[in-house]
């Protein structure tokens, strides 16, 4: 009788079409597959009867959060090996555990369920986002619970992936050799220039996170600042900072839902890392408040992760993975999407700058951090939450990588009737 890895290998084959890229080693110690490779570890028999009862990205997700299925090596060489049978076999090929619904391969599935006697639903992870319905998305109640899912897991934590700048969205490189604290601080230093800050000015940071660009943008150039966010825990961490840099007197943290900002106008409004959580059905009021709170000639920064269009629209799904354990409710859109709808807001877009390279090499620096301090993030929160933040962050790089999302910083104006944007002729030289 065949050990219980070479069984794994075979049924994987058999729904692939393919030989399976990895090795793999079962909860009985049995290993197969191609020597040198990372090792895919089923530390279970409950790990396939995750994938039984929710075939799909959310059966795996599952699986890993548990600590049911794990990778012993290079894990974005495992990702990198697996992502053509998981995530990139096109928009109507299924994925490799999707394709178990394929009446082709119900033998390999008949011969999993057999594997993974018996065959009892496993518990749900309790890091798992629990929903009622996804009627009421993006309302103000739901956000604010979409928001502490993800950012209220404790500041110490976000501090050891992070680093001192606690900035949570994409640096910008001068150089790979730069430091994470360097490319940080170059990011923020960039949106201020785009912005075309000047001391005296009000500028409203939406999405403020633990008050980064709201530091710098007082500190290095005069303005007053409120920066809004959902958490309570950021906003803490932010007031505390704001202190500890004698900067009270200019700036202002507010947990609030941009939707209920009303101390307009402002000159200039930053929203880094913050659009993703809006939604497709919001975006419209999103941008068309933004544009409400701007004075004529004010200017907005809008960061934003950005996916590639398909074909169909109709059939853009969210990702099972993120959406139940890391951004709930969050969703991406196309780059053109999204400026279509800014300036169906009222603005005029005048620039548009990619930094998709940008944010892998962000990712990767993150994900060693969290490696290096790994026991310490693991007691920061619990063994789950730090496997679910490794996966999702190395698993978002090696898609920026290969061109599967982008992040984009997009420059609008809300341009008087005059005409005059106020920017200069030659913008890329971002002088106010």
């Amino acid at each position: 009788m065949q050990d219980a890895a070479s069984r794994l290998k075979d049924i994987a084959e058999q729904v692939l079409g393919a030989p399976l890229p990895v090795r793999v080693r079962a909860w009985d110690g049995s290993e197969a597959g191609p020597p040198g490779t990372p090792v895919l570890v089923v530390r279970h028999r409950r790990a396939l009867r995750r994938l039984l009862w929710k075939p799909g990205e959310l059966g795996l997700a599952r699986a890993w959060v548990a600590g049911d299925l794990d990778v012993e090596g290079d894990l974005y060489r495992a990702l990198d090996l697996l992502a053509e049978f998981i995530w990139e076999r096109g928009e109507d090929a299924p994925g490799l555990v999707d394709s178990l619904r394929d009446p082709q391969v119900r033998a390999a599935a008949r011969s999993l369920l057999a594997l993974a006697a018996p065959f009892v639903p496993p518990p749900v992870p309790r890091e798992e986002m629990r929903r009622h319905g996804r009627l009421h998305r993006h309302t103000k109640g739901s956000d604010r619970q979409a928001v502490s899912h993800h950012y209220d897991v404790g500041n110490d934590f976000y501090a050891l992936v992070l680093g001192p700048s606690m900035v949570y969205s994409c640096a910008y490189w001068a150089t790979p050799e730069a430091t994470l604290e360097d490319a940080q601080r170059d990011k923020l230093e960039l949106v201020c220039r785009k912005l075309g800050l000047r001391p005296g000015m009000r500028l409203l940071d939406v999405g403020c996170g633990w008050g980064s660009m709201a530091v710098h943008a007082a500190r290095e150039h005069g303005v007053r600042v409120v920066g809004v966010t959902l958490s309570r825990e950021q906003a803490a961490y932010a007031r505390k900072r704001v202190a500890e840099e004698g900067l009270t007197d200019r700036v202002e943290i507010r947990v609030q839902d941009y939707r209920d900002v009303r101390d307009g106008p402002y000159d200039a409004i930053s929203s880094i890392g913050m659009a993703e959580h809006v939604g497709a059905e919001r975006y419209l009021e999103y941008a068309s408040d933004l544009y409400r709170l701007l004075a004529p000639g004010g200017r907005l920064l809008n960061h934003q992760i950005a996916r590639r269009p398909l074909r169909d629209e109709s059939a853009y799904s969210v990702d099972e993975f993120i959406d139940a354990y890391v951004f709930p409710d969050g969703e991406l859109a196309p780059l053109g999407t999204t400026v279509s709808l800014l300036e169906r807001a009222g603005f005029e877009v005048r620039d548009v700058e990619a930094l998709r390279e940008h944010y892998a090499h962000t990712l990767r620096h993150w994900v060693a951090n969290l490696e290096a301090h790994w026991p310490e993030g693991v007691r920061l929160t619990s063994p789950a939450r730090a496997r679910i933040w490794r996966l999702y962050m190395a698993a978002s790089a090696l898609a920026f990588e290969r061109n599967r999302i982008g992040v984009n910083q997009v420059l609008a104006v809300r341009t008087p009737e005059n005409g005059e944007s106020g920017l200069p002729l030659r913008a890329r030289e971002w002088r106010a």
